[in-house]
């Protein structure tokens, strides 16, 4: 198949040439399999194969793109999309700048991230993994919903500007569970990220569904006062945020839009705390990455925040085009970000109850709609929801209903960090919507953030 793919782009490249077109082709094929559950039965069960191509035609400081969903046996029609995006680019308005075309100076492949076993999952097994991690957890009031989303994904490249390609494949997988009390109208949750089959782990979720279950039906719920906490978030919540961060804190082009609530002053000065070491690293397959970017710039590890020091903007070969800055190797659909542990022993959610403590402590695991309230100041809002927990410094433990936070990124990121634990997880930050793009960021397991606060309570669930 790779062959066809590659010889596909070949001949399209000399068609290309022959019209005396200057452009750039990005093929994408993705095989997706979704599953999803409602009300403790299968809802959805369906799957696609899709093969989009995306011709970029170049003439001067003009630039058109037509996007087609196609078939490898089409080349005729592939052909016809060149004309298209030949005839659209006369009209095009001149960018202020002149943009990069693609230009490979060798050949590049990986298939590393690509594993045929989680790739070929049947249906059957799929349903199997579900009823695994959600044995004997149900009830007629307890139902259970959720997604397992899986599969292939391939980029696939070529310019008139070289013979050279650049091709990536990787596998993946994404399964959120969710248990909720249809009377008292309560939820917890349980993710997991995958990038073999190896990585799928039923007993894991089905011990963090229980764990939460059990606290749920047992443990008194309230509405928690107003004010200021101690909050230990989960990887949902951290990764989230650190997503956020694409787009208002270090990217080049957010920031010279005036986007960010970080610019060239605060490189290579204390941004956030000394525990906060933030680099994108294509090396860590949990993260489905890109070791070139789409223009063919070799992706290293790449140091962001060092102990809380802000490194490097990333620079989009678009952006930099536009305001003379030079790529960083970030043209790619998503970073590899990783955020390095720290010093402390937390593994599971039980260690994180049976922990001593001094003061009360809010456990978020997820927020809920979260938004931008204003970037030039990286302020965010967003609600808990799904299994949060108030471990009382007397030792009991409080279901509380949701609340609302509203922070600073440099707040919540700050000084205020009181430790991260030890042990690392992939969180899957995968959109539903649109190309398949699996992204995950590694992230410390737990992280404490002492002196925050709740700007509203919920009277109920």
């Amino acid at each position: 198949m790779k062959e066809i793919i590659l010889k596909t782009l070949s001949d399209l490249r000399e068609y290309t040439l022959q019209k005396g077109i200057e452009a750039a082709f990005l093929y994408h094929e993705e095989d997706s399999y979704l599953m999803r559950f409602a009300n403790s039965a299968i809802s959805l069960n369906t799957n696609e194969h899709l093969i989009r191509l995306e011709i970029t035609v170049y003439d001067g400081n003009r630039r058109s793109s037509y996007e087609m969903i196609t078939d490898l046996s089409k080349l005729d029609e592939m052909k016809q999309g060149v004309d298209i995006a030949a005839e659209m680019v006369k009209f095009a308005m001149p960018l202020n700048y002149q943009p990069t075309i693609p230009h490979f100076s060798e050949s590049f492949s990986d298939e590393n991230g690509f594993d045929p076993e989680l790739a070929g999952m049947a249906g059957e097994e799929r349903l199997a993994f579900f009823n695994e991690s959600s044995r004997g957890l149900e009830t007629e009031e307890i139902t259970l919903s959720g997604i397992f989303s899986s599969g292939t994904n391939i980029f696939a490249q070529i310019s008139t500007c070289s013979e050279h390609t650049q091709f990536f494949k990787t596998s993946d997988a994404q399964i959120t569970m969710v248990l909720s009390h249809s009377a008292l109208k309560w939820e917890v949750i349980a993710e997991q990220s995958a990038q073999k089959k190896a990585d799928l782990d039923s007993a894991d979720l089905h011990h963090q569904l229980s764990f939460l279950l059990d606290h749920y039906q047992t443990d008194p719920a309230q509405q928690i006062p107003l004010g200021k906490y101690d909050i230990v978030f989960g990887p949902a919540v951290t990764g989230d945020l650190i997503s956020f961060m694409n787009w208002i804190a270090f990217s080049g082009g957010s920031m010279k839009r005036g986007f960010s609530f970080l610019n060239e002053e605060h490189l290579g000065k204390q941004v956030f705390s000394d525990k906060f070491t933030l680099m994108d690293d294509p090396s860590r397959l949990e993260t489905f990455p890109f070791k070139r970017d789409m223009v063919g710039i070799p992706r290293e590890r790449f140091p962001i925040f060092d102990k809380g020091v802000f490194q490097s903007f990333t620079w989009y070969q678009d952006d930099a085009d536009e305001f003379g800055a030079k790529p960083t190797g970030h043209n790619v659909y998503h970073k590899s970000l990783v955020l390095e542990g720290g010093d402390v022993d937390v593994k599971t959610i039980e260690d994180l109850v049976k922990m001593p403590r001094e003061n009360d402590i809010l456990y978020i695991p997820f927020l809920h709609y979260m938004n931008i309230v204003n970037p030039s100041k990286g302020l965010v809002t967003a609600s808990s929801r799904f299994g949060a927990l108030l471990l009382k410094k007397d030792g009991s433990v409080v279901v509380p209903y949701n609340v609302r936070v509203t922070q600073s990124l440099r707040d919540i990121f700050g000084e205020k960090v009181a430790w991260m634990s030890k042990q690392q997880t992939p969180y899957n930050t995968s959109s539903s919507y649109g190309a398949r793009n699996p992204t995950s960021i590694v992230l410390p397991k737990f992280i404490r953030v002492n002196d925050l606060e709740i700007s509203h309570s919920n009277e109920s669930y």
